[in-house]
């Protein structure tokens, strides 16, 4: 079984790197390890929400993913546990996505992630996997 995310030491911030066997496992990873940076708990998958995301490449819809789901969470107090229906258009770089969660009123929340950042982000593929690396401002 392939790693899903890994968390690296970074001064005052949490940087990880995701992986998958194609882009948009990587994308379904990062957006796991940005949730496993904030709630220590599971959460249960009680309410769906559909979302699409625009980018200019590939790491700023990365970039404005993984911002959706801290609005989410910020705003609407709602947690993602699993995501469904991801679609990408590389093309286009648009995003489309199934998001399943709860509100988190029983969750143990350790750590407020203020912003995604571009500071050392990138996606890319290398032999037969893809990799992205991500630093939250925290």
């Amino acid at each position: 079984m392939m790693l899903k995310f890994k968390f690296f030491s970074h001064t005052a911030d949490i940087k990880f790197r995701a992986y998958g066997k194609s882009l948009d496992e990587v994308f379904k990873n990062s957006s796991y390890a940005l949730i496993n940076s904030v709630v220590d708990s599971k959460i249960e998958e009680k309410k769906k929400l559909r979302v699409k995301v625009k980018g200019k490449d590939i790491e700023s819809l990365l970039y404005n993913f993984l911002e959706e789901i801290l609005f989410l969470i910020d705003s609407k107090h709602f947690f993602v546990s699993k995501i469904k229906n991801l679609k990408i258009d590389k093309k286009n770089f648009k995003i489309s996505a199934e998001f399943y969660g709860d509100n988190g009123k029983n969750l143990k929340v350790f750590s407020h992630v203020k912003a995604i950042t571009y500071s050392e982000m990138f996606v890319k593929k290398i032999k037969n996997k893809w990799i992205s690396q991500v630093v939250l401002d925290i």
